[in-house]
């Protein structure tokens, strides 16, 4: 069946093609070697990834979504454990589809089953995990939750987002970048509002990948000064400012994420005055340029960070990281585990 073209995609894609700026498909099928570093690991922070392995994973994940069939039943029989504190749209979908398309399955285990700290210890959990299952993804509030994790475990465990990293997102929007580019190196990067999770593994990512990132957030709202400490350390291109419209002048894409993050809902209010002034409408996108596309991690609270009118414009990309996570995690289960 002929897939339906919608208005989006029609605008959408028109106006890639109008930039000049379609999918990179060259050598999307060559052998690739896996560095044998990426076997049989963790992954919990982008930090942790050096520049070859990133690139293995993102040239993977190409791989992955341009031939899906090649990789049916790669991992047949193998098992994942999925613990989910917090709630997901996209990280459940794309890792329970993920393993399952490759000839795996998966197990969803709720915050209420397991009890991570509460009804089991943390150290526990991994071990037991690891006698049943082959790979291990934990959506966690805490970042040290995951670090125990995988501590204790003897199979993989991914960090699917912590209070501190989202790398698997991250992964994704720099394959999204990929496919729109051609190459990383060079392309800057604006992220417009909180300096969260998102930002941080971003921020690792364009610091081995060569991009440049540029930040704008409200005073107090920075991301974490040993993330920047470190990017800067590895000869990483980030500037820091206040002024949205300093940060997007001229930038390739403008990254924006909720104002309000899982966790923190007791600040809402206050966080809705203090971002009011960062939300990423149609003036700021002319302010970055003819050339600027838009990116949005998702679940977006339009009318808040973003306007209806950028979410559903031929320059946004959100639904083409969407669509990218379901590949990258797929690369990430092969890298791990195959």
């Amino acid at each position: 069946m002929a897939r339906l073209l919608l208005p989006y995609h029609r605008g959408h894609r028109e106006f890639m093609h109008k930039l000049k700026i379609v999918p990179h498909a060259e050598n999307q099928l060559a052998p690739l070697l896996r560095p044998p570093t990426l076997a049989h690991r963790h992954l919990i922070s982008l930090h942790d990834l050096t520049p070859p392995e990133i690139d293995f994973l993102l040239k993977l994940a190409n791989q992955v979504k341009a031939d899906p069939a090649h990789y049916k039943n790669t991992l047949e029989g193998r098992t994942l454990a999925m613990i989910l504190e917090k709630a997901s749209l996209h990280t459940r979908v794309t890792f329970e589809l993920g393993i399952s398309q490759l000839g795996g399955r998966a197990l969803l285990l709720s915050a209420e089953e397991v009890g991570l700290g509460k009804r089991e210890s943390v150290k526990d959990v991994a071990r037991n995990l690891s006698r049943w299952v082959d790979v291990i993804m934990a959506r966690v509030h805490l970042h040290q939750t995951a670090i125990e994790l995988a501590e204790h475990a003897t199979v993989p465990v991914i960090n699917g987002l912590s209070d501190f990293e989202h790398p698997c997102q991250a992964l994704s929007d720099y394959l999204t970048l990929l496919e729109c580019k051609g190459s990383l190196a060079n392309v800057t990067l604006a992220w417009v509002g909180d300096g969260n999770n998102v930002a941080h593994s971003l921020i690792y990512g364009a610091a081995r990948l060569g991009a440049h990132m540029r930040i704008a957030t409200p005073p107090g709202y920075e991301p974490d000064r040993s993330v920047m400490a470190d990017a800067k350390r590895e000869g990483g291109d980030v500037t820091l400012t206040h002024d949205p419209a300093e940060a997007v002048a001229g930038a390739d894409v403008v990254y924006t994420d909720v104002w309000t993050s899982v966790g923190k809902e007791d600040e809402a209010e206050t966080r809705q005055e203090i971002f009011r002034p960062y939300q990423v409408n149609s003036q700021l996108m002319r302010t970055a340029g003819p050339q600027a596309l838009f990116m949005h991690c998702q679940p977006a609270r339009r009318g808040e960070e973003v306007t209806d009118e950028v979410m559903d414009s031929p320059r946004s990309l959100a639904y083409n990281q969407a669509e990218n996570r379901l590949h990258m995690q797929k690369a990430i289960f092969l890298a791990l585990l195959s």
